[in-house]
Order: C-alpha cells, then structure tokens, then sequence
C-alpha cells in the first residue's frame, strides 16, 4: 500500500465521519425541493438528505476516475510514464 492510498483513505473516513456527525445531529424533518426531477417536495430526515447527497458525490467521483484509460499514463512520445 502506498502512502497516497493511505492518506486518501483516510480523508474519505474523516469526510465519512463529518457526514455521520451531520446525520445525528440533524434528525428533525427537511422538506427537500427538486423542481428538475420532482414535481412535491420530499418531507425526510435531514440525515437521509445529507447521506443521499454523499453517496451521490462518492458514486460520481468514482466514475469519473474509473474512467481514466491507459491513455492517460502515456506521454505525448508514447511512452508509458514511471508511476
């Protein structure tokens, strides 16, 4: 394991911890407003709201870099770069 994996672990546990701290803080009823996908406002936990945004965040983020091809580890010569 390499110390960039380690430390990103450990910034999504800390991001993971922030969102967990919201969420039980946070547990009277939000009405959540979504014009573009919803046509009445959801009445939810706060938490569920919070956690839901997250989640969305994480999967995004992952395709963004699940993404990434062998192109990207190519310099402009064609060779493969030293990681």
């Amino acid at each position: 394991m390499t110390a960039a994996i380690f430390f990103r672990t450990l910034g999504f546990l800390l991001i993971l911890f922030v969102v967990v701290y919201i969420g039980t803080e946070n547990t009277q009823q939000v009405n959540f407003h979504f014009s573009l996908l919803l046509e009445k406002p959801i009445s939810t936990n706060a938490a569920l709201v919070y956690f839901a945004i997250f989640a969305i965040g994480v999967v995004g983020g992952t395709l963004l870099n699940a993404g990434q091809s062998a192109k990207a580890d190519k310099d402009s010569s064609g060779k493969t770069k030293k990681r």
